[in-house]
């Protein structure tokens, strides 16, 4: 039991987390706030391995509906809603290990914001495409804009990731000789 709780200090430092934290957070009185994120954080206090196991699951069933989008490829409306759906709760996964605050502040961070927009705008096209129009050429296309969108703002938390990645497609697809 000793090292488990040994293992579990150490994860709490790879996650930034203060190894005292708990017990701080604990012995602290809840004090009244008037922002929501505030709110948010604390109502979704939980301790470190609660936050894993919300993580593993969460992460887990995203990735389980993305991949069994797969087997309804050829059904482009299934295939839009479940692709989504994985991609939303792959997301929300990270919400379990840094909070919803610290995620949020980290999505709308000046340097990607962009991408964050752009990923999260695609999410709405690829739904709105397989809800409400129902098109199958659009979702698939919807789906590519949305795959497209994730890589871009895995990207963005990879630092210089995104300026190679656009060098190399300089690269590849000038057209001057």
């Amino acid at each position: 039991m000793d090292k488990m709780n040994h293992a579990f200090e150490k994860m709490k430092m790879m996650v930034g987390m203060e190894v005292e934290e708990e017990e701080q957070r604990a012995a602290e009185e809840e004090e009244s706030s008037l922002s929501f994120m505030d709110d948010l954080n604390r109502d979704c206090a939980l301790t470190t391995k609660q936050r894993f196991y919300g993580f593993a699951i969460c992460l887990s069933a995203g990735l389980t509906c993305t991949l069994l989008s797969m087997l309804v490829f050829f059904n482009p409306v299934k295939f839009g809603i479940t692709f989504t759906l994985g991609n939303l709760m792959a997301l929300g996964s990270t919400a379990f290990l840094i909070g919803p605050q610290r995620q949020v502040t980290m999505m709308l961070d000046p340097a990607r914001i962009y991408a964050t927009a752009l990923y999260l705008a695609s999410i709405i096209i690829a739904l709105f495409c397989a809800l409400y129009v129902r098109n199958k050429l659009l979702t698939l296309l919807a789906i590519i804009l949305e795959f497209s969108g994730l890589i871009w703002y895995s990207l963005s938390y990879i630092p210089f990731a995104r300026t190679m990645v656009s060098k190399v497609f300089m690269t590849c697809f000038d057209t001057e000789f």
